[in-house]
């Protein structure tokens, strides 16, 4: 697919010389020729055809970091299972109740 836009390119740049050796022509109309046929289009096409590229790396740095956020969780139950393992004060399961005097 890039041979095509390489050929695009160097189409435009012929019209882009053509236009501004023409006695009628000029280098601002063959500049503007180039910039409008040749890299406006060019562009537009290569930044649709990165759009499927651009959402894999999206979907995998997701995964990378739901994969990252999962086992810090892991890591931090693994860690408050033991007593104190936290960094919390130790205290009764139950809370004591206690009666009106």
């Amino acid at each position: 697919m890039y041979i095509v836009l390489i050929g695009w390119i160097y189409v435009a740049l012929m019209m882009s010389v053509a236009e501004a050796t023409n006695t009628t022509g000029t280098v601002l109309g063959a500049v503007f020729t180039f910039l409008l046929y040749g890299v406006a289009p060019v562009s537009l096409v290569l930044y649709l055809m990165g759009t499927p590229a651009r959402k894999r790396a999206i979907k995998a740095r997701e995964a990378a970091e739901l994969a990252a956020y999962r086992q810090t969780q892991a890591q931090a139950v693994d860690a408050s299972g033991q007593p104190d393992g936290a960094g919390e004060p130790a205290a009764d399961a139950v809370a004591p109740v206690r009666e009106k005097p």
